[in-house]
């Protein structure tokens, strides 16, 4: 056997195959659909254990790529554990209600009534409103209670007279007379029955005139206590009126309030809330006097938000119970997932209506967010989402850290004006925060935030993009298709096409004993495969229809490929896959289009010379190489340096070039290919142009794997097809990278017929050997190189480098040697 066929793997390494027989079933409705998960032990362990740890800082952050399930995960699981929490001794679900604050309208009070409760509440206190506003004004119509009002009222009426029937007695008795105006009481003197003019009374003598005017002002204090005294005989009748109705009604308010009040002795805040309520009722008794005043259709009701009130707060507002949080429909644990988390979502808002040219609130217009009503139980949401909105995040770290929640205007903390804020009592808060996110998130919360982050989120739940290629997963898997056929209505899967899809799930994670994990995208496979069925009028998928989906989505996507193939078959792009060239080798790069990815051949080249032992990379100096490729072209100067500069310094400049590229490079998986180009020119032996290469190297010389080997050979086949093949073509990989390969079929039979070839390599002499047909060769005891091997021709001709060298500097500096 040659070197060449040693290196040469076989076509049944090329891809693993899922065979339908293995299967056991015919087709997919034969199963039942999946009712658990496909892998994600670690990540499922993670998340109970997050869940179970109720302290506090204990919240979840869960990462791993979109498409994986992470979302219909966490909510499936969280049922599964709340339904375990059942029948367990567990924290009770509360409904959360604000209620008028009659010390501070402005700062509403937050009442916790056991679950159900708020609703209820909330009707019986319309409730009982209808019916004071229906009986309290019968109160007040009764004989009764009309009797001993006309009788305080006359009472009143006579003492007042009295008072004033006194005051005229003593004006008379001073020659004075009494007149009583809207504008106050008059005194003026009097002169036998009549008033005395101005003119008389300036025609008096003065001491009468100053006689007069001592009584004036005797009578002026007399008539200002009088008055002083009715206003207290008028006042007292008035509080003896209001102690009347007060009396009068408050058996009716009483008997009204007695179930209710009865009702909610266990929940002190809401007995104390009734309380005042009463006091409030009784001490306004005239709006229910004014409201059955008006008439039936004009009677006062409750008010609401947004009807357009003439006045900011309607007195009926202290019966009006907003339920914040309602969770009587809840069963166990409430478990809110938030698509949109941005302040108000999250954590609540501050209504407002428009009244006379300004802006008025109240307890009835605060609405929940996503926090209120997850409290007791589990509140989930995105990071990304999240970080789209300024200050939520600092504001989600108050909450937990303090675990209380306040509405608050997010306004207030840039500053800005807020029209009359209201400051509702804050709620407190029991909640398990689970955020979602790629890995990406986690390490900035973890490096930008990491105190804050770490004592908040300490659990991390990782969802891994890959799951274990095992029989339970294979039958796990399809199971998933079948469910996922029910649930969209989708044509069911023959062994056949679920033996594909298995395939291309492989295929995905580029991994021979791995199956992708991230459904999103097996799901569209199995929704265009149903698409291709339907237009065959088959009654199920079969391998075909699934092969046509893959063709189809592969034939959308590459536009921009099959331009770059074509520039290459018509010679636009230099490239040839025949023959053998000094310093010149096919490598291999990955186009990345987001969407799509594709391989393709490209031209390096090396030309070596008399130097200071540079490797000039002609990418970097253009600013076109990344870090990762600069790495690995510096690493070849470790390894030129470690194998031929042991026992004489390296004199060598080398240029290195990926021809007619003019887009930035990065990755080292190239490295392999430039030190075989520089191999070449420096032993001066021709390279196989019909072996594109890819794989990085070390500077020990060992070839290490690399990715996307798939696009990479098939991008080097497609070449291959184009120009005709000619039997001796094909791609050198690292031998790690067996495993990955999972090419299409289509490649897989050209390797079968052998007119395609790949070959798996673990060393540079072993991948130069393969290239030139040469032993690489290894040193003697002696410590030098088999003549003819590869390896001493580069030795050599780095001697002849080195003696050009020094004799220039001999030549330069007049020394002899």
């Amino acid at each position: 056997m040659s070197f060449a066929d040693s290196c040469r793997i076989g076509w049944q390494q090329a891809r693993w195959v899922c065979d339908p027989e293995l299967l056991n079933f015919n087709c997919t409705d034969e199963l039942a659909p999946l009712d658990h998960f496909i892998g994600q032990i670690r990540a499922l362990e993670a998340l109970r254990f997050g869940l179970e740890v109720n302290r506090p800082g204990y919240n979840l952050f869960v990462t791993g790529l979109t498409g994986t399930g992470k979302a219909s995960i966490i909510r499936a699981h969280l049922e599964r554990v709340v339904e375990e929490l059942k029948g367990e001794e567990s924290r009770p679900i509360n409904d959360w209600c604000y209620v008028y604050n009659f010390d501070d309208p402005d700062r509403p009070n937050a009442l916790s009534l056991p679950q159900g409760m708020g609703k209820t509440l909330r009707g019986r206190l319309a409730d009982t409103l209808r019916d004071l506003q229906e009986e309290i004004p019968k109160v007040f119509k009764s004989e009764g209670y009309q009797a001993q009002q006309r009788q305080l009222e006359e009472a009143g009426r006579q003492a007042a007279q009295k008072l004033m029937a006194e005051l005229e007695q003593a004006a008379q008795a001073g020659n004075f007379a009494i007149q009583i105006t809207p504008a106050g009481v008059s005194l003026f003197p009097v002169a036998g029955s009549r008033p005395l003019t101005h003119e008389e009374y300036q025609a008096l003598p003065p001491d009468q005139r100053k006689d007069i005017d001592d009584r004036r002002i005797q009578l002026m204090q007399r008539t200002q206590e009088t008055m002083m005294q009715v206003r207290d005989v008028e006042r007292d009748a008035a509080d003896k009126i209001r102690a009347l109705e007060r009396v009068a009604a408050d058996e009716k308010v009483a008997m009204n309030y007695r179930e209710l009040v009865e009702s909610y002795q266990d929940v002190p805040a809401l007995r104390d809330f009734l309380t005042h309520l009463i006091e409030y009722v009784l001490d306004n008794l005239h709006l229910f006097r004014e409201a059955e005043a008006q008439g039936d259709s004009a009677a006062p009701a409750p008010h609401r938000p947004g009807t357009g009130a003439a006045v900011a707060r309607s007195p009926f507002l202290p019966f009006e119970i907003n339920v914040l949080v309602d969770n009587s429909g809840v069963a166990t644990v409430p478990v809110v997932m938030e698509p949109n988390p941005n302040w108000g979502n999250l954590f609540g808002r501050i209504e407002r209506r428009a009244v006379m040219g300004t802006y008025f609130s109240d307890h009835t217009m605060l609405k929940p967010g996503a926090v209120h009503l997850a409290n007791g139980g589990y509140l989930v949401f995105n990071a990304r989402d999240m970080l789209a909105y300024p200050g939520v995040w600092e504001g989600l770290k108050r909450v937990i850290r303090n675990r209380a929640i306040t509405l608050e205007d997010p306004t207030e903390h840039g500053a800005f004006f807020v029209p009359q804020g209201l400051r509702p009592q804050p709620v407190p808060l029991d909640v398990k925060v689970i955020i979602t996110g790629d890995e990406m998130l986690y390490r900035f919360f973890t490096g930008s935030d990491y105190e804050d982050f770490w004592d908040l989120f300490k659990v991390k739940a990782e969802f891994d993009s890959r799951i274990e290629l095992s029989p339970d997963n294979l039958q796990a898997y399809c199971a998933f298709i079948c469910r996922t056929c029910a649930q969209d209505d989708l044509l069911q899967f023959d062994a056949g096409a679920a033996a594909q899809v298995l395939e291309h799930a492989a295929r995905l994670v580029e991994d021979q004993t791995k199956l992708s994990a991230r459904f999103g995208q097996i799901k569209d496979l199995l929704i265009e495969s149903d698409h291709w069925a339907r237009k065959d009028s088959s009654a199920t998928v079969s391998a075909k229809h699934v092969e046509q989906a893959l063709s189809h989505k592969w034939y959308r996507l590459n536009l921009i490929e099959e331009r770059l193939q074509e520039l290459i078959a018509e010679g636009m792009v230099l490239l040839s896959m025949t023959g053998a060239e000094i310093g010149q080798i096919n490598g291999l790069a990955v186009y990345d289009l987001g969407d799509f990815a594709f391989g393709l051949p490209t031209r390096i080249t090396a030309q070596t010379f008399a130097g200071h032992s540079r490797v000039i990379n002609i990418e970097r100096e253009v600013a076109l190489s990344g870090p990762s490729h600069n790495k690995g072209v510096l690493i070849l100067s470790g390894y030129l340096g470690a194998t031929y500069g042991q026992q004489q310094p390296l004199t060598l400049s080398v240029s290195l070039c990926f021809e007619q590229s003019y887009q930035p490079v990065d990755g080292d998986s190239a490295s392999c290919a430039e030190l075989y180009a520089i191999l070449s020119s420096l032993s001066r032996l021709p390279l196989k142009q019909s072996i594109a290469v890819t794989g990085s190297v070390n500077q020990r010389g060992e070839v290490q794997p690399i990715g996307r080997v798939n696009e990479k050979i098939e991008g080097v086949f497609e070449v291959c097809r184009r120009a005709g093949f000619t039997g001796d073509q094909g791609v050198m990989i690292p031998h790690q990278n067996v495993k990955n390969l999972m090419l299409r079929e289509e490649v897989v039979e050209a390797i079968r017929a052998g007119r395609f070839s790949i070959y798996a390599v673990k060393t540079v002499d072993e991948g130069i050997e393969l290239l030139t047909g040469q032993p690489a060769g290894q040193r003697q005891s002696g410590g030098a190189f088999p003549p003819g091997t590869v390896n001493h021709l580069v030795e050599q001709r780095l001697r002849e480098l080195n003696g050009t060298m020094r004799g220039y500097y001999g030549e330069l500096f007049g020394s002899s040697s």
